[in-house]
């Protein structure tokens, strides 16, 4: 029979605790929210909806065709140009996904013959990119520096050291000064995933590579999201100008996929404009963090200290998070889940986002909830 593997796979999955469903959320949640990635809680602003549906109305509701043909408008490039200049690099190229940026700025950099350098805690559009990448990659140890020298010393072409710059499923940050001198040691590039970092991090919610004085470095190259701190939709790769050109002529989802649609960009550019006129979200989204995290600790759960918005706290089981999850949820809370395969290293965990405009009695109602649920 067709497909009869299914059965089998879908089977092992159930004994194993890992069926995931989907669950469609209404327009208007009652839920307290600390699972989405809505980190600066700008996803139903009045500026960033307004900035989505004046694009739609100008542009139209799709980009019409890819970025090289009918899919680049005014809209598109004047969001590259801010963001660019936010981050502090030269030139920025938007797509139609955070993933797509990732597989792009990975596959196009890396071409036969050159060695990829990959933290063992990269997101999976990071390991995509390695996988589908004609050069060859090595796994080398969590955040560190010199696990990445050890590897780059076996290699005399050209080189790419990748990483995310907050892991997604603890929040820990890459130590991306380590990182930029490991690899100007050996004369390779470093392209680095800042999805949890912009809008949290840096002076002003600019970035983990601004904080770490990399922005505008010739051998860095950033990835950002557009659907986390600036609550839209797509990605875009921030780099030095000959780079992001390479990219438009040689990253194939640049060149094979339709253009994000103006809503998006719409969306994205107004979100961007407010943060930079309202700086302090990106503190408050830390302090949030930070107070989770303490009062999580305080009262004996296991919680691994934020360094931007993402507060993990470890479950005894994937059955376990997923029962932990579901009292949450019962409670009127929403929490993340992750189980194996999205965790590496197989511990299971419920992933709290730590929102800026969490109120006081909103963070003590979510601790008690996990308080008083845990398994």
């Amino acid at each position: 029979m067709a497909f009869g593997w299914i059965d089998e796979q879908a089977e092992l999955r159930r004994r194993a605790g890992l069926v995931r469903t989907l669950r469609p959320r209404p327009a208007d949640s009652p839920l307290l929210d600390l699972a989405s990635n809505d980190y600066l809680g700008l996803a139903r602003h009045p500026e960033v909806t307004e900035g989505a549906a004046r694009a739609a109305r100008t542009w139209g509701g799709g980009a019409t065709g890819s970025r090289l043909v009918t899919g680049t408008t005014e809209l598109h490039t004047e969001l590259e140009r801010e963001l660019a200049d936010f981050c502090g690099f030269e030139a920025a190229l938007v797509f139609s996904s955070g993933y797509a940026a990732n597989l792009a700025a990975v596959t196009a950099l890396a071409p036969h013959g050159s060695l990829i350098v990959s933290d063992a805690g990269n997101h999976a559009s990071l390991i995509d990119g390695c996988r589908l990448a004609r050069g060859t990659t090595q796994v080398v140890a969590h955040a560190e520096p010199d696990a990445v020298r050890k590897a780059l010393r076996t290699h005399d072409g050209c080189a790419v050291v990748v990483s995310d710059t907050v892991f997604s499923v603890d929040g820990d940050a890459a130590p991306l000064a380590g990182l930029a001198e490991a690899c100007r040691e050996h004369g390779a590039g470093l392209v680095v995933d800042d999805a949890h970092g912009l809008g949290v991090l840096g002076d002003g919610g600019r970035g983990a590579p601004h904080a770490a004085g990399l922005a505008g470095a010739g051998d860095v190259v950033v990835t950002v999201t557009l659907s986390k701190s600036l609550s839209s939709q797509g990605g875009a790769v921030l780099g030095p100008a000959r780079v992001i050109e390479h990219l438009v002529n040689a990253a194939r989802t640049f060149i094979f996929d339709t253009g994000l649609a103006p809503a998006s960009a719409g969306a994205a550019l107004a979100a961007l404009r407010l943060l930079r006129r309202e700086p302090e979200r990106a503190a408050r989204a830390r302090t949030v963090a930070r107070e989770l995290h303490a009062r999580l600790t305080d009262a004996g759960l296991e919680a691994v200290r934020p360094d931007a918005a993402v507060v993990s706290v470890r479950a005894p089981s994937p059955e376990g998070a997923v029962a932990w999850a579901a009292e949450c949820r019962a409670a009127g809370l929403a929490v993340g889940c992750f189980r194996p395969p999205s965790v590496p290293d197989g511990i299971s965990r419920l992933r709290l986002t730590a929102r800026a405009d969490l109120s006081e009695g909103q963070i003590e109602r979510a601790v008690r909830v996990i308080r008083e649920t845990r398994p």
